[in-house]
């Protein structure tokens, strides 16, 4: 789908979608429980319909009310139980995939995992490494990830103990990890080798599994202890207002709309919500350097605040978003440049010189966000913006465009 905007400024009230981030956590915690956990408030999404897929392809029900509200039957107080074998297809979900793959050894034995986009030339080699380091089998080939145990159904196939990973990469890994080791036999520990990236994700996954009465504790900066031979719990839980998304609608804002955000938890453990303080950094006038290794999924409209200021921003620590849905430090420095702006990209950076837009042709990618940010930027350009590819939103926040066009915005199908 293509879709032409006509420049014009929104105004409103929005409320953004719940947190995929924190969706997919409070379901996997809710699979692995005994009993029937209730999870309010979920939006739909690619992302999220993935990772209920493969859960309930591993034999955890799904039941959703006529409220929205979804009934999770959990797979029973941490014991190994052996499903049917399935393919599981995490669509161009990397949260899916990640958080699964150990959820998958733990559950099954043995695991395959496929997917669309680039999901599956995405980085996973912190899990290869490590695996392949415990005795565990694992191969990548046409399209399908498998991991085997060599233990059969019903054993674990993963052991206490130590267990390392770069925390450069993604926190996602020490996500997948964190999810199983309470229910290994004995205690483990979770170490970076590097200073940890995106540690309030990994609070999340924390937060999340303390809703189902699993703990762990810090030991310092780098180093998670989880004691072993800890069970889910069923829960009841409400899925935040997501502030990534609510980025886009801050940078709505920023370039004069008058969009009322509401919804969203100040003390989330969102490290999105850093876009609250961000927002005021970039009102200033003059040069500055963000550094988005804790919150990479707001470079988009971040890049697209930065490209209506006064001054030079640079935005640092972002090697991360090469392998995206697209190469995001590329195409959001393609997508400044298609409507007037001024960006220049480097390895791990992206520098945009304020400016003015003016406006033209973005192809978004088949990225969500790349189609987000250009229908924000189009609100402060001077000529009319075409979006290629526009259905992508489909993948975290499939009404954006009927909520855009409730706040006024103008947009038109080709």
């Amino acid at each position: 789908m293509d879709l032409q905007i006509t420049p014009k400024k929104l105004s409103g009230v929005v409320t953004p979608p719940s947190s995929k981030s924190q969706a997919h956590r409070l379901l996997i915690a809710a699979a692995l429980s005994g009993g029937i956990s209730i999870i309010h408030g979920l939006a739909d999404s690619q992302d999220i319909r993935a990772t209920r897929r493969c859960l309930s392809a591993m034999c955890a029900g799904m039941e959703e009310l006529p409220d929205g509200t979804l009934r999770v039957h959990g797979l029973g107080n941490g014991i190994v139980i052996a499903p049917p074998y399935a393919l599981l297809d995490c669509g161009e979900s990397g949260s899916t995939l990640r958080f699964l793959i150990p959820v998958g050894l733990l559950i099954q034995g043995e695991a395959s995992f496929t997917g669309r986009g680039r999901l599956m030339e995405r980085p996973l080699k912190p899990y290869e490494d490590l695996f392949r380091e415990k005795g565990i089998a694992w191969k990548l080939a046409d399209n399908v990830l498998t991991v085997n145990g060599g233990r059969g159904y019903g054993t674990l196939a993963l052991d206490p103990g130590t267990y390392r990973l770069p925390g450069n990469v993604s926190s996602q890994f020490f996500t997948g990890l964190l999810f199983v080791m309470p229910l290994l036999e004995g205690d483990s520990t979770l170490v970076s080798t590097t200073p940890l990236e995106s540690r309030d994700y990994l609070e999340m996954t924390r937060q999340a599994q303390a809703a189902a009465g699993v703990t762990s504790r810090w030991l310092d900066e780098n180093t998670l202890f989880v004691p072993g031979g800890q069970t889910y719990q069923s829960f009841e839980a409400t899925a935040e207002a997501d502030w990534s998304q609510a980025g886009f609608w801050y940078a709505a804002d920023f370039l004069d709309s008058r969009v009322d955000i509401r919804g969203l938890n100040p003390d989330s453990a969102q490290g999105d919500k850093a876009v609250s303080e961000l927002y005021w950094r970039l009102a200033r006038p003059g040069d500055t350097e963000i550094d988005v290794s804790g919150c990479p999924d707001l470079l988009p409209p971040l890049a697209v605040m930065a490209a209506a200021r006064s001054g030079t921003t640079r935005f640092v620590n972002a090697a991360r978003l090469r392998m995206k849905e697209s190469d995001r430090l590329s195409t959001t420095a393609a997508l400044l440049t298609a409507l007037g702006g001024r960006a220049e990209e480097g390895p791990d950076f992206l520098t945009v010189h304020g400016g003015t837009l003016t406006g033209g042709m973005v192809d978004c990618a088949n990225d969500h966000r790349i189609a987000m940010a250009a229908a924000i930027a189009a609100t402060a350009c001077t000529g009319p913006v075409t979006v290629l590819g526009a259905q992508c939103v489909q993948k975290s926040y499939p009404d954006f465009w009927e909520v855009y066009k409730n706040l006024g915005g103008d947009i038109h199908v080709l």
